[in-house]
């Protein structure tokens, strides 16, 4: 399983990480179908690093041609004038390898718990955090992502 992979080659590289946005959502125990895989990460340049070495080694590249020194040094102008939320990375040929690191939340800030995958023991996001973090984003499918999150409770 792709998520496992990710996981993995996070953890070789030694990344603080959790994942969160439909994944996350889907391990707490909510309906949620997804594609990409949503990371947070701890916001320094040494995980920025690390998280582009791991991805690469999956055979992954950026869909911006920005590398993890130019993400961690402009993230701000990144965010507010270029509408930036997440550094995406892709797979040239396979399109469900999707990944996405999100810029605009810092893993230090935010509370995990870990899940079993598997054979993997998971971080994700726990459902206050993600709850936040979808209220925040506000699009329809964070709204409905906010009350299948709210059922759990």
């Amino acid at each position: 399983m792709f998520l496992e992979e990710v996981v993995r080659v996070l953890r070789d590289e030694r990344v603080r990480f959790a994942v969160a946005g439909g994944f996350a959502v889907a391990l707490h125990g909510a309906l949620r179908g997804t594609v990409d895989i949503d990371l947070v990460l701890a916001l320094d340049r040494k995980s920025m690093r690390a998280a582009e070495k791991a991805l690469t080694a999956l055979g992954l590249v950026s869909r911006l041609p920005i590398t993890a020194d130019q993400v961690f040094h402009f993230r701000k102008e990144y965010i507010e004038n270029r509408n930036l939320i997440a550094w995406n990375f892709y797979h040239p040929t396979d399109p469900t390898k999707l990944v996405d690191i999100l810029i605009t939340h810092d893993l230090r800030k935010l509370k995990t718990t870990q899940v079993r995958v598997g054979r993997s023991v998971i971080p994700i996001l726990d459902i206050p955090s993600l709850i936040a973090m979808k209220k925040a984003a506000n699009r329809p499918q964070d709204i409905e992502d906010v009350k299948a999150l709210e059922g759990l409770k």
